[in-house]
């Protein structure tokens, strides 16, 4: 019986111990303290782009017609005018043997009347009404000349046929894209910057990229050009990133790319989501305490403290919505 009182008793206090305090932890907001460290601070402009050579080229075709004979020529360099495929150009070529038997007509019509001519059977009127018409011809044989033309689609520079769509059979569109033409190397990005951060980037800055392709591994690249007119429907501008001789990316690839726009080492540094309007929440013991900050370059997942914060101090990281100074906090470890 004596024991039997004694375990109830014992189980008695754990539970008022553990009421009380889950009566005092009850409304106690939960951080994560992370400390105030030294490292650099980065400022990056965001953008998305793509990897393409230096030099290259699309080649489409300006004409709808079927697609009889196409290059096996992709990844294999070709010379500028080399034939990389051809369209079904039967009707225009029939065209073109009308045409021809007219010049052909025309020019011994005027043979004709020039003879006649010499022996006075026929007038000079008669002579210039027949050249006019073969001029008239020769003019429509030159255009004819330009619209065969449209029918082979040829190389437009020295290079490799870095992709090739369309095969014989399909039916190639005005405007479709067939080849993309160029040369492999050197390689850059293109990307588009928003036009509120293209203030802030310049020539020559380091630009480091990320894509699913190379998860782990350091991708930079050079601001190698700007263009000086923006999109004003995307509003939007073009920038372009020279990549060394040595990069894993290929042509066609996508990218992330943060553009370091200002670098600092030995910087006072705190999480992003730690700084709200100007100011930190420091942990002291149990207690969150608001200070004021001055803050300098900010990143995209650290921000500089210029003062305001000693190195060392732990601060609330992300600082919960609502937390008053002084207000009771559990601290946790940071994820």
């Amino acid at each position: 019986m004596q024991i039997r009182r004694i375990a109830l008793l014992a189980c008695l206090i754990v539970a008022v111990a553990g009421g009380a305090y889950w009566w005092q932890a009850r409304g106690v907001p939960q951080v994560a303290a992370v400390a105030a460290h030294r490292g650099t601070a980065v400022e990056i402009v965001y953008a998305t782009g793509g990897v393409e050579p230096v030099r290259w080229a699309k080649v489409a075709s300006v004409i709808r017609d079927r697609i009889v004979e196409t290059c096996d020529c992709e990844g294999k360099t070709v010379a500028k005018g080399e034939v990389l495929a051809r369209l079904d150009d039967r009707e225009v070529q029939a065209q073109m043997k009308e045409l021809r038997a007219r010049e052909a007509f025309l020019k011994s019509e005027m043979e004709r009347v020039s003879q006649l001519i010499t022996r006075g059977a026929a007038t000079t009127q008669a002579y210039e009404r027949a050249a006019m018409d073969l001029q008239q011809v020769q003019g429509l044989i030159a255009v004819q000349l330009e619209k065969i033309a449209d029918y082979t689609i040829l190389a437009p520079m020295d290079g490799v046929v870095l992709r090739r769509d369309g095969e014989i059979g399909e039916i190639a569109e005005a405007g479709q894209i067939l080849f993309r033409v160029g040369v492999p190397m050197p390689l850059q990005v293109v990307a588009e910057v928003n036009e509120e951060d293209i203030p802030r980037v310049k020539l020559g800055q380091v630009v480091l990229f990320r894509t699913d392709a190379f998860p782990d591994r350091r991708l930079e690249g050079k601001i190698s050009e700007i263009t000086p007119m923006g999109d004003v429907t995307a509003k939007t501008f073009r920038i372009k990133a020279a990549l060394p001789a040595d990069t894993p990316l290929k042509p066609g690839m996508s990218v992330e790319a943060n553009i370091v726009t200002r670098e600092k080492d030995n910087a006072l540094l705190v999480p992003t989501d730690a700084v709200q309007d100007n100011a930190v929440f420091v942990i002291d013991g149990n207690r969150a305490r608001k200070r004021a900050v001055t803050v300098g370059i900010r990143g995209t997942r650290a921000v500089e403290v210029l003062s305001g914060l000693k190195d060392g101090e732990r601060v609330a990281s992300p600082a919960p919505a609502g937390l008053k100074n002084g207000a009771r906090v559990r601290v946790v470890a940071a994820p």
